[in-house]
């Protein structure tokens, strides 16, 4: 029996996929036509892609990073408000299913792993992945705690010319060319001390989603904040008060932009950092 179970888990992934899509279609349903011969025009095919996600989930024995229930907060989100930008830290084999699920929009993956990008890319080439580093460590976390409580790392400017520690760097052209709707943290790794830590992404997920220049806000989705660098880096970053919701490990966090405010907005409402 337990060996059924990622299997039975993969499977309901797949269903639930088509089932949010036929949601996303831009058109109203239409009654197929009475004549016993439908032509491709009326019945028209899903996307390629989407076939191709389907079929992987459907054969894959692998366990999903995220359970049902936390892809679903996502996935609620996104369909309200796909087609949009979402970006994603993290390659993961849920990967192909964000992508799908955010049909019609732009999706961008931030990897650390050279040797998994390739892999991926072979099986998915549609994806968008961009390779990062990252020059941080979990044992450097409460250091790099008191440093974003710091006056450099409070302007809700652009990420790239930050003068502020947590800020990452050398990220791709995509990053900071999109204003995204959408972000997800689910990397890097962070399990060990020497891993990189998600100290530096949690932090530039908040800043970018307060230096968006149109209107609007960003859902913040934080993986793993059942961690203490995910659960205080989420907290202190994304703010307690942007808090929406939070699903097993998974929390949702949706903040507003920051930029040209006058007053200047604080960094986290009902508090200062």
């Amino acid at each position: 029996m337990t060996t059924r179970r990622p299997k039975l888990l993969l499977l309901s992934l797949a269903v639930f996929l088509v089932l949010v899509l036929l949601f996303f279609r831009p058109s109203p349903f239409r009654p197929l036509p009475s004549s016993p011969f439908i032509s491709a025009a009326s019945c028209p095919k899903i996307p390629e892609s989407l076939a191709e996600v389907i079929i992987h989930y459907a054969a894959s024995n692998a366990t999903p990073q995220q359970t049902y229930a936390e892809i679903s907060v996502t996935a609620r989100v996104l369909r309200r408000r796909s087609p949009c930008r979402f970006l994603v830290f993290g390659l993961g084999i849920d990967s192909p299913m964000w992508a799908a699920l955010n049909h019609g929009g732009r999706t961008v993956f931030l990897e650390e792993d050279e040797s998994w990008i390739a892999t991926v890319h072979r099986r998915f080439p549609s994806l968008e992945i961009y390779h990062v580093r990252y020059d941080t460590r979990v044992r450097e976390a409460e250091t790099l705690m008191e440093i974003g409580r710091g006056p450099d790392c409070s302007d809700a400017g652009l990420v790239s010319g930050s003068a502020c520690r947590l800020a990452l760097k050398g990220l791709p052209e995509a990053f900071e060319s999109e204003e995204w709707d959408l972000i997800m943290v689910d990397a890097p790794t962070g399990w060990v001390q020497e891993a990189p830590g998600r100290m530096g992404a949690i932090y530039t997920a908040g800043m970018a989603a307060r230096g968006r220049r149109r209107e609007g806000e960003t859902d913040v989705f934080v993986h793993d904040v059942d961690r203490k660098v995910e659960d205080e880096f989420s907290r202190a970053f994304l703010c307690d008060g942007y808090q929406k919701e939070q699903e097993g490990r998974l929390r949702h966090f949706t903040i507003p932009s920051h930029r040209d405010k006058k007053p200047a907005a604080p960094f986290c409402p009902n508090s200062i950092l």
